[in-house]
């Protein structure tokens, strides 16, 4: 049993932060070189990213919502 809904879009925005974080921190560390600039499309592309799983999901969601009936005892009986 889950404890908690999962999230895809936090999961997509979160890898994205995360790897951003990543590469700030092996440019702090003098491992390699990187352009200032680098980490903002890194950010925003994995917002943009998360909040499209997170739309996508949230359609699913409903749709399999809307498909499936509330109560097992009131759904119709197969014909075959």
């Amino acid at each position: 049993m889950l404890r908690h809904e999962f999230q895809p879009g936090r999961l997509v925005a979160g890898f994205f932060l995360a790897t951003a974080g990543v590469v700030f921190a092996g440019d702090a560390g003098g491992l390699w070189e990187t352009p200032w600039f680098a980490v903002i499309p890194m950010v925003v592309g994995g917002l943009c990213l998360g909040g499209a799983a997170g739309v996508v999901s949230r359609g699913i969601r409903r749709r399999r919502a809307t498909a499936r009936p509330a109560d097992p005892a009131q759904a119709p009986l197969d014909a075959s």
